[in-house]
């Protein structure tokens, strides 16, 4: 008899749990949070909230931002990697948070702990001061930097970050002392810029235009592969000498592991829609961010070569 029960309690168990997990076809049902490991202000949070705009628009549904800043995009990750495969918790995904910052924190496994889902893009990034610095092009900042007795302070979106990797590899290519300061995003580090608080920055073009544009800031080089339209003045860093500057800081959108395949095609599928609307091929193009069509098979296999291309160089950088 008690088995009777035991089997029967069992059952009952897993038929909730089974009707508590909502269908392809159901999701979302109910608000999904979309977590940007990052501050506000940012590339990041820039991309979290336009893909969110846009699939809150096509589902019928609310998807919330959750900015959770810290440990170079792990901490907020981290979390994500916990939570339940259900499709109602999400992560802006990137080079910072699942590249770059793990050559020092093994805070996840960016493949194993994850369901990597699409491909948004991403800005270059860009060299910038406030106006008063005194320099006004990219050698002229060298000289002045190679000759700061107690070296340059300059700031990034936090630490193991790929704008601080980027830094330390400027740094130590143009032979200049410094001494780097993490902020938990790219707006922070620009508020402090613009306020004279630290001298200069590596940030993401998408967080710098407007205020180069403006006159807010100067901007030195892009690590674009090419000038920017919005700033045909500013070289690229490979242009000035500097060929292995040639980055993007890209960003996805993952999930925790184990989510349904047929889920993660769908939302893979909802979110490519997204980025060929006019709203957000308008906002790409303002920003200087240019994404790809890739499944989510392709968007992890970048992952995984992305992770080979840069833990090299990150280790070999922290040696000096």
């Amino acid at each position: 008899m008690l088995r009777k029960l035991l089997a029967a309690a069992m059952a009952s168990a897993f038929s909730l749990a089974a009707w508590a997990q909502p269908t392809t076809t159901e999701w979302p049902q109910k608000p999904v949070k979309i977590v940007v490991p990052f501050a506000a202000g940012g590339s990041s949070d820039t991309l979290g909230r336009g893909i969110a705009l846009q699939l809150q628009n096509a589902l019928k549904q609310s998807f919330v931002i959750d900015n959770r800043g810290g440990g170079g995009g792990t901490i907020g990750s981290a979390q994500v990697s916990k939570a339940a495969p259900d499709g109602y918790t999400l992560v802006i995904s990137g080079i910072a948070s699942h590249v770059i910052a793990l050559a020092e924190n093994k805070a996840f496994d960016p493949i194993a702990d994850f369901s990597h889902i699409a491909l948004l893009g991403g800005p270059p990034l860009i060299l910038v001061a406030h106006p008063s610095f005194p320099a006004n092009n990219l050698q002229e900042f060298v000289a002045y930097a190679q000759k700061a007795k107690d070296g340059l302070s300059w700031g990034s979106s936090g630490q193991g970050t790929h704008a601080q990797l980027i830094g330390e590899v400027f740094a130590k290519q143009a032979k200049y002392k410094h001494t780097h300061v993490g902020y938990k995003g790219a707006g922070p580090a620009i508020n402090d810029l613009l306020g004279n608080q630290i001298p200069v920055a590596f940030v993401t073009f998408t967080a710098a235009n407007a205020f180069v544009n403006s006159g807010k800031l100067k901007a030195f080089a892009v690590t674009s592969t090419r000038r920017m339209p919005d700033m045909p003045n500013v070289p690229t860093f490979s242009e000035m000498g500097y060929p292995d500057l040639v980055a993007t800081t890209w960003f996805g959108v993952s999930g925790p592991p184990g989510m349904p395949p047929a889920m993660v095609e769908r939302i893979n599928a909802e979110i490519r829609k997204g980025l060929k609307t006019d709203g957000m091929q308008k906002m790409m193009a303002q920003e200087g961010i240019q994404s790809q069509d890739w499944d989510a098979a392709t968007f992890t296999r970048f992952m995984r070569s992305e992770t080979d291309r840069w833990i090299p160089l990150v280790q070999s950088v922290q040696k000096n």
